[in-house]
């Protein structure tokens, strides 16, 4: 009897194997929020809102977008590390919500090193420098001297802490310029009061500039990197500033926790949409260079990009207002 017992025990043990295997393997079986951690209509929401159809698409279930901003980036970075890691809440992590962020905010509320499980980057884009036409200036040295001629001026960026920021510090720092840092909420109320004048210039990645550029609204006076976008603007390099090479990077990730299976499957997903012609022309055209990759290569990218941030913040003495 104790022999039987022990069999059937067995064998219960067994049959129950497929079944929480098939638990996992349907995931996702309902719509997934992934939380973009800026307001609608900034370049990181434009890259995401580009991609959401296709990674539908592999997974199987809508991918839902949740704009939070706020605080650069944190706000909505916080909310999903605090999340429940059942792979239902993803989220948009950028270089500035990661590397900048830990290295800025003294009180920031998630570690990017320890509260995440990252699952692949999305692409990288350049950082185009943009000015009010009013300034009348279409190349680097043009700006920096009309600059110092006005006197007072003011730089705009799409929150305090972000690589928009931290630019324009770097800029105010190098050619020794009084501009005061206005801080925004996103990139698309930043944009509003640069066209307006009521902010001179502003650091910001093309896929939200390049519009106002191209209908003549704002000027882009120089490029970290060449992009096809905006092809007849120069870089830093080739006008003097060979040290402003800085790219920025998108990815998706997990709050800490999510089961490996999942991560490895939105990895997998992401890079089956990023391989998409269609979807890597559409971001091509906003500037980004789509990057399919493994999770592992993300992580270790935050790793190294919090040392690599940490020392040129101290380096330059940057102020965190």
């Amino acid at each position: 009897m104790r022999t039987l017992s022990l069999t059937l025990l067995h064998g219960l043990m067994l049959s129950a194997i497929p079944a929480l295997s098939s638990a996992q393997a349907a995931w996702p079986d309902r719509p997934v929020t992934l939380i973009v951690p800026f307001p609608a209509g900034g370049g990181t929401d434009l890259v995401v809102r580009t991609l959401q159809p296709a990674l539908s698409k592999q997974l199987g279930q809508t991918v839902v977008i949740q704009n939070a901003g706020g605080a650069g980036g944190t706000v909505g970075s916080g909310q999903a590390a605090r999340a429940k890691p059942d792979g239902y809440t993803a989220l948009a992590v950028t270089t500035s919500t990661t590397a900048l962020a830990a290295n800025l905010y003294k009180n920031l509320a998630y570690r990017p090193d320890q509260d995440f499980a990252y699952a692949g980057f999305i692409g990288t884009s350049p950082y185009v420098l943009a000015a009010n036409p009013a300034l009348k200036a279409t190349t680097l040295p043009a700006l920096v001297q009309a600059l110092k001629a006005r006197g007072q001026g003011s730089y705009a960026s799409v929150g305090a802490g972000t690589l928009s920021h931290l630019l324009g510090d770097l800029l105010k720092k190098d050619e020794k310029l009084d501009i005061t840092h206005i801080p925004y909420r996103g990139a698309a109320p930043a944009y509003t009061d640069l066209i307006g004048g009521q902010v001179d210039i502003m650091f910001d990645n093309p896929v939200g500039l390049a519009p106002f550029v191209q209908s003549g609204k704002l000027v882009a006076v120089a490029t970290t990197a060449p992009t096809p976008i905006l092809p007849g603007v120069p870089t830093f390099a080739a006008q003097g500033m060979p040290a402003y090479t800085q790219l920025l990077w998108y990815g998706l990730a997990f709050p800490k926790g999510t089961p490996a299976d999942i991560v490895t499957r939105m990895n997998g997903a992401l890079n089956a949409a990023l391989r998409d012609p269609a979807v890597a022309a559409d971001l091509a055209a906003k500037g980004v260079d789509v990057r399919p990759d493994t999770a592992a290569a993300l992580t270790d990218s935050v790793t190294k990009d919090l040392a690599f941030w940490g020392t040129l913040i101290k380096q330059n003495g940057v102020q965190f207002d």
